[in-house]
């Protein structure tokens, strides 16, 4: 027998905290949420590898973007709000047209990424891996990465 877990999401008024709306969200648990600069979206990464794309006024899904095979632990919108950051432990982070959904690029890792964030300004993303030190294996390296600069493909 096979169960699914729908996970909600919960509206609350503020500064009560009383419960306006329950979503149904994701067969699985939602790991991370993120508000696009705009007002317009919120956008939730899940353990079942989906991030979802959410309508602030109307609390309707709009779009999965569903190019990763492991949950989604991190989401970044650009500071104009047209892309979507998202990773995992793939070795890659999507890049996302927020509008329509289409792919825009994908940066390749060597290592599962944990932590996205796109700059307040610019179309620069930073990113942290689980990279190790290539002296020993047994420590974290600590390193943040860019794309985005000029001399990235």
């Amino acid at each position: 027998m096979i169960m699914y877990m729908i996970v909600s999401v919960e509206y609350q008024s503020y500064p009560d905290l009383k419960s306006l709306h329950v979503l149904n969200a994701h067969p699985a648990n939602c790991i991370c949420i993120e508000f696009d600069p705009t007002g317009k979206y919120f956008a939730t990464g899940s353990a079942d590898a989906l991030a979802s794309l959410w309508d602030v006024e109307e609390l309707v899904c709009l779009r999965t973007f569903a190019r990763l095979d492991w949950p989604v632990r991190t989401l970044s919108f650009s500071y104009d709000g047209k892309m979507l950051a998202s990773a995992s432990e793939d070795l890659a982070i999507d890049i996302a047209n927020v509008e329509t959904g289409e792919k825009i690029t994908e940066v390749q890792c060597e290592s599962p990424t944990f932590t996205v964030a796109w700059h307040p300004k610019r179309h620069l993303l930073a990113f942290a891996c689980d990279d190790k030190d290539k002296y020993n294996r047994d420590r974290d390296a600590g390193t943040i990465k860019l794309f985005g600069l000029p001399n990235d493909q």
